[in-house]
């Protein structure tokens, strides 16, 4: 269908009643409204999953953010309708997760074709949690393959499984990767919230150039089982929603110890109600630093954005702190991909190990041969040289290389970075802008990234909040909060008194 088409087929749509409200229009049925349509009946579980998959099959084929959809989303949806419990957080509401997160009976992919025959017999401990929070289960959505660690000239949101990804605010540009279809799905209202998994940005670069709040929680907080790893040193899951408020809904579920996650035995001790203390006030008094090192690189409309969320900060109380530094973050970098190369090797190699007979990948020299031998359909555009790289240069965990590149990559980028710089200024949290706008789709260039707030909060395994700042030549653009260990509560808090004060975003107008 071409765009043209497809404008006429969501107007013949509209008029038949197939969706709730325009795409076009600033939509207000994020969780937290539908839950209350829910809850006083005006409408049902059955009636927002009929409009899911009336949405999907008009706008997915444009995007491409959904992988898979779940065969049995319409018996959990008319249960919740029988059995309605007021106190399942989410009962009844779509929620979709990145297809690198298992649900029982569905394929976990990673993107690759390598595991289209990975058929999960369990759900994910995360995904587990959302189920019994009372959530419909709709989908997978799609990802950068092997989460956008493949190839050095890779096209964040493309994967042999489910092809290009496109942003929905203009389907010429990256949807920014790995989290690539889970931002786009709902950006484009295809679903009202979704999860997304992080190493380095894999959460809060998508969520910003598709006009989302993405939390990448610390590290620690959500579990990681049943998720195929990248690294067990930064990876993590995360909520990606329409709203702060959302965000803080979905982690009241997600977050909890699982003893099958050692990282995460300190999470209950953390868990709180993050949907308390939402308030519009909350910004009064909070000391905010801007980061000056990562304000390099951007235009000048992104820079002029960002200066108004800054004031709009200090309009709500805040007290900000210019030209705050974090040392060392150049060294943590490269400890980092030292790391990163390390984890991927051993931790994919256990995943593989375990996956059921049907797989015939075991290793990752196996996924590099699956993709030597399937060059046409799964390299069509860009290589595995961080694969190969990875294969030849990877030993063990017990190397002193992994060893002290590892205590060196936490302690530069924590103690010695973000939390010194907090310490130091007596910061409440640190500010800079998430990265630039969406940048065009191109396969012989491939990412063309444009400044990034990720890495500190990635390496240390911190918390990083990103809400939409507004529009830079139509295209969203974010900034981003984040602190020390454990104040995923404390920006949610901040974030939510940020985006009460700031204009509304508009929703996405598909490109003609």
């Amino acid at each position: 269908m071409q765009p043209q088409q497809f404008s006429f087929a969501i107007s013949i749509a509209l008029a038949c009643g197939a969706f709730s409200t325009s795409i076009h229009a600033q939509h207000s049925e994020d969780l937290h409204q539908l839950k209350q349509d829910l809850q006083t009946g005006k409408t049902t579980a059955t009636k927002l999953l009929e409009q899911v998959q009336n949405r999907h099959a008009l706008i997915n084929p444009q995007i491409a953010a959904v992988s898979a959809v779940r065969a049995e989303a319409k018996q959990d949806a008319e249960q919740a309708d029988r059995i309605k419990n007021p106190r399942l957080i989410l009962q009844g509401l779509p929620i979709m997760v990145k297809d690198n997160i298992a649900i029982q009976g569905m394929p976990t992919t990673a993107g690759s074709l390598a595991l289209a025959n990975n058929i999960a017999s369990s759900d994910a401990f995360l995904v587990a949690k959302l189920r019994a929070a009372g959530a419909v289960l709709a989908g997978k959505t799609n990802l950068s393959e092997w989460a956008n660690f493949r190839s050095s000239k890779a096209t964040s949101g493309w994967s042999s499984v489910g092809g290009q990804t496109r942003n929905p605010y203009n389907l010429n540009k990256t949807p920014c990767g790995s989290s690539s279809g889970s931002g786009a799905a709902v950006a484009a209202r295809l679903i009202p919230a979704a999860i997304g998994t992080e190493t380095d940005g894999s959460i809060v670069c998508p969520a910003a150039v598709n006009g989302l709040v993405g939390l990448k929680p610390t590290l620690g907080l959500v579990s990681r089982s049943g998720v195929i790893p990248l690294s067990h040193s930064q990876d993590t899951a995360g909520p990606m929603t329409l709203s702060v408020r959302d965000a803080a809904l979905l982690m009241n579920v997600i977050a909890g110890s699982d003893a099958s996650d050692p990282a995460t035995l300190a999470a209950d001790q953390h868990q709180t109600d993050y949907t308390q203390g939402l308030d519009a006030q909350a910004l009064q008094g909070k000391r905010i630093g801007i980061v000056s090192a990562l304000l390099k690189g951007y235009d000048k409309q992104t820079l002029a954005l960002f200066k108004r969320s800054v004031d709009i900060l200090k309009a709500q109380g805040a007290i900000i702190v210019d030209q705050v530094e974090i040392p060392n973050m150049e060294k943590a970098g490269k400890d980092e991909y030292t790391v990163l190369v390390y984890d991927f090797k051993a931790d994919l190699n256990a995943y593989l190990a375990n996956t059921p007979s049907t797989v015939n990948t075991r290793s990752m020299d196996d996924v590099i041969a699956f993709n030597k031998k399937n060059a046409k359909q799964v390299m069509p555009h860009f290589g595995q040289e961080i694969m190969l790289y990875t294969q030849a240069k990877a030993g063990a965990l017990s190397d002193k290389a992994y060893l002290d590149a590892s205590a060196n990559a936490k302690r530069l980028s924590g103690p010695e970075g973000i939390d010194a710089a907090l310490k130091k200024h007596q910061l409440d949290a640190l500010i800079a802008p998430t990265t630039g706008p969406a940048w065009d789709i191109n396969y012989k260039k491939g990412d063309a990234i444009i400044g990034s707030a990720s890495s500190p909060a990635a390496i240390a395994g911190y918390p990083h909040l990103t809400v939409p700042m507004g529009l830079v030549k139509g295209l969203p653009v974010g900034i981003s909060f984040f602190a020390s260990a454990w104040s995923d509560a404390s920006l949610l808090k901040i974030g939510y008194a940020f985006e009460q004060a700031r204009p509304a975003l508009p929703a996405p107008k598909l490109m003609k």
